[in-house]
This record gives structure tokens, sequence and C-alpha cells, in this order.
């Protein structure tokens, strides 16, 4: 019997989400153990983007004012070098250990 074992998007985004936020926190610990220097610059120059480039406000925060309540939306996405390896590992996990 030829079962097909298509992953499922959320399981991909998911696998990509976390292998992000390990290589960030790799990052993060590269960045007490490293002297300063170019290396530790290297792995921690960040990118980030947030709701405020989109909507054109300083804060980041998308504010909708319903009279009985407010809801407020915010996200910032932070971008170095070890995430970008955290997604590169996940990615490889993906890709050869089914």
């Amino acid at each position: 019997m030829n079962v097909n074992k298509a992953r499922s998007i959320s399981l991909i985004f998911l696998v990509l989400f976390f292998g992000a936020m390990m290589g960030t926190l790799l990052g993060e610990l590269l960045g007490f153990l490293l002297p300063p220097g170019v290396v530790k610059d290297f792995f921690l120059t960040s990118v980030y983007f947030d709701l405020a480039g989109l909507f054109g406000n300083a804060t980041g925060v998308v504010t909708i004012d319903l009279v009985m309540f407010v809801l407020k939306f915010g996200l910032e996405i932070t971008i170095n070098f070890a995430s970008i390896i955290g997604l590169a590992t996940a990615y490889y996990f993906l890709r050869f250990y089914r």
C-alpha cells in the first residue's frame, strides 16, 4: 500500500519557527560568551521588522478602537545570523529526517 506522507504546512512552519527561535537563543548565548569584537558583532547584528513600518506609526502597535473595547496588535521579528543558522538546521531536519 502506497501512503503519501506529505507534511502539513503547519508542521513545516512550526519546525522552522522553533529553529529560528533556537538560533536566536544560541546567538544571545554567544553574545554573553564572546569577547567584544568583529565576531560578536557579526553574530549579533540584527535586522528588525515590525508593524510600525507597515502602518506608519512610531510604536509598532496597531490599535482598533471599537468603543466598548480596544484591540492592540503588535509584532516584531528580529533576524540575525544565528537565527539564519537555526532556520537552516531546522530545514535540514525537515528535509532529511522523515
